[in-house]
C-alpha cells in the first residue's frame, strides 16, 4: 500500500489501513530477520562440527597404521612391499661347513631289494654273495592305486519243509547294514577333507572320483555327515563333562557365517580337553550355558567382556597388552608404553624360566615386577593412547601377573587363538554354513579333534576313533 501524500490530512479509515499495513511489513521483517540470525547460527554449527570432523580425520591422517605387530590384525592384512633380491651368488653363509640332511632311512620298508655285483668291475672276475658286503641304501616311496572294495551282501529266504514258513537271517556282520552304501571308513574320511581340509562339496566328490574311483554326489555327502553328527554331539557332551570340572580354561571366539549372519566361534581348552561351540551371541550368556554353574580357579582370556567374571582369577593375555602398547608408541607416547612394553617382556623372560625357578625366587620376581609397574604408573602421560592404557592397567593390575603365582598357566591366550585359526582358514575357503546344523557338526569334529591331540593322536584317527565308539549309524 502506497503512503498518503499528506498525513495530516488523510481520512481517517486511509490512514488505519496505512498503520496495519506497516505494522504487517514490520512484523514480516521481524520474521526475516529471526530466519536470517537461524540460518547464521546453523551455519555456525555446521561449521563447527566440519571443522571438528577436519580435525580428527587430520588426527588420524597422523596415527600410525594398524598392523599385525601393534594390533590384533592378522598378518594376512599386513602391506607386504616387493621382497629385494638378496644378490647371493653361492651358498648362504649358514650353509658353510655345515652337514647337509636328508630324509631318514624307513624304519620298516615293506620290501627290500638287494642289488650285488655279479663281476669285477676291473678284471671282470666273477663275485659271489660272501664277497660283499654292504655299501649304501636308498628308499623310494610309492603309493598304489587306491580303489574301493565293494562287498555285495546276498540275502536268502529259507522255507521250512514241515510248516512252510518263510525266514531271512536277523542279522548281518558289523559294517554291512543295509542302508547307505558308505562305510564309516568313507565317512572319516570325508569328514577329515571337509573339515580339517576345508575341501568344499563340490571339490570333495571330485576329489573322491579322480583319486580313489568313487561316484558319490554332493548330496550323498551331506547325508553322510548328518549320519555321523550324532557320534560327535556324544563326544561334545563327554568333552564339556570335563570341561565343567577343569580348574583352569582358556577362551577366546571368532566370527564365522551361518546362514548369511554373524554368528561366533568359541573356543574353551585347557591342557586335557578343547571345546568349540558355535553360536549366534557373543555375549557372556555363552559363557555361562557352557559352564552351567562351575566356577573355574583361573580363567584366561583377553579384555572383552563377555570374557570377565567366570572364575576365581584371571589372567589378561599379554600377548594383547604387548602389541597394544606397541601401537601407542608408535602413536607418540614416549613415556609409558615404551616402559610398559619392556616389563610386559620381563614377565615373559620370567614366565619362560619358571620351571628352573624356586617358589622364592619367583616371588621375588613378582614383588619387583609390581614394583616396577607402580613407578610406571605413577609417571605423568599426555598422550592419549597412553593414558588409556595407563587406565586401563590401573583397573586390571590384579590380572597382570596371575602366572608368576601359578606356574600351571601361559602369560598369553595363544593357545587358544591357535586353536581358533583352522576357523578363520575354514571361512575364508568356503565361506561359512548354509544349514543350521553343519556349524554344530563342524564345532564337534573340531573338539574331538583338537582333544585327541592333546594326547598325540593325529586327526584322521580322532576322526575313526568317535565314529567306531560311538557305534555310529551308516544305514539310513
Amino acid at each position: 500500500m502506497r503512503t498518503p501524500a499528506n498525513l495530516s490530512q488523510a481520512p481517517r479509515k486511509e490512514l488505519e489501513a496505512f498503520a496495519r499495513a506497516a505494522v504487517l511489513r514490520i512484523e514480516e521483517a521481524e520474521r526475516c530477520a529471526a530466519e536470517a540470525e537461524r540460518r547464521a547460527i546453523d551455519a555456525e554449527r555446521r561449521v563447527a562440527e566440519l571443522v571438528r570432523r577436519v580435525a580428527e580425520l587430520e588426527a588420524r591422517l597422523k596415527e600410525p597404521p594398524k598392523t599385525s605387530g601393534n594390533s590384533s590384525l592378522p598378518p594376512s592384512k599386513d602391506f607386504k612391499a616387493d621382497a629385494k633380491p638378496s644378490g647371493r651368488t653361492g651358498p648362504r653363509k649358514g650353509s658353510l661347513g655345515r652337514k647337509g640332511c636328508h630324509r631318514g632311512l624307513s624304519e620298516n620298508p615293506d620290501e627290500i631289494v638287494r642289488m650285488m655285483a655279479r663281476r669285477c668291475g676291473r678284471c671282470q672276475a666273477e663275485l659271489g654273495e660272501a664277497d660283499q658286503t654292504f655299501a649304501c641304501a636308498w628308499d623310494k616311496v610309492d603309493i598304489p592305486p587306491v580303489k574301493p572294495v565293494v562287498t555285495r551282501v546276498e540275502i536268502y529266504e529259507g522255507r521250512c519243509p514241515c510248516c512252510g514258513e518263510a525266514t531271512r537271517p536277523t542279522c548281518v556282520p558289523e559294517g554291512l547294514e543295509p542302508g547307505s552304501p558308505f562305510s564309516r571308513n568313507i565317512m572319516a574320511l570325508a569328514l577329515y577333507l571337509r573339515v580339517i581340509q576345508a575341501i568344499s562339496y563340490q571339490r570333495l566328490a571330485r576329489l573322491f572320483r579322480d583319486l580313489f574311483g568313487l561316484v558319490i554326489s554332493e548330496g550323498a555327502l551331506d547325508a553322510l555327515f548328518k549320519r555321523a553328527k550324532p557320534s560327535f554331539d556324544a563326544e561334545v557332551a563327554a568333552i564339556l563333562s570335563r570341561l565343567r570340572r577343569s580348574r583352569v580354561v582358556y577362551s577366546d571366539e571368532t566370527s564365522v557365517r551361518v546362514g548369511g549372519k554373524n554368528w561366533w566361534n568359541w573356543v574353551f581348552g585347557n591342557d586335557e580337553v578343547v571345546l568349540h561351540v558355535i553360536r549366534p551371541s557373543r555375549g557372556r550368556e555363552v559363557v555361562d550355558q557352557i559352564l552351567d554353574g562351575h566356577r573355574p580357579a583361573i580363567w584366561v582370556s583377553d579384555l572383552l567382556g563377555s570374557q570377565q567374571g567366570h572364575a576365581e582369577e584371571w589372567q589378561i593375555c599379554l600377548a594383547h597388552q604387548l602389541r597394544d602398547c606397541q601401537y601407542a608408541a608408535d602413536a607418540g607416547d614416549t613415556v609409558f608404553a615404551p616402559r610398559m612394553k619392556r616389563l610386559l617382556l620381563r614377565a615373559y623372560a620370567i614366565a619362560r624360566r619358571r620351571e628352573s625357578l624356586a617358589d622364592s625366587t619367583l616371588r621375588a620376581y613378582k614383588g619387583r615386577i609390581e614394583r616396577d609397574l607402580t613407578a610406571i604408573m605413577a609417571l605423568p602421560v599426555e598422550q592419549k593412547d597412553g593414558r588409556r592404557l595407563r587406565k586401563r592397567y590401573a583397573k586390571h593390575r590384579g590380572s597382570l601377573f596371575t602366572f608368576l603365582v601359578h606356574r600351571d598357566i601361559d602369560p598369553d591366550n595363544n593357545v587358544s587363538e591357535r586353536t581358533l585359526r583352522p576357523m578363520a582358514t575354514y571361512r575364508k575357503v568356503t565361506g561359512g554354513f548354509r544349514s543350521r546344523w553343519a556349524p554344530h557338526l563342524y564345532a564337534g569334529v573340531r573338539s574331538a579333534v583338537a582333544t585327541a591331540a592333546k594326547k598325540g593322536v593325529d586327526a584322521f584317527s580322532a576322526i575313526k576313533n568317535v565314529l567306531a565308539q560311538a557305534s555310529c549309524p551308516i544305514g539310513g
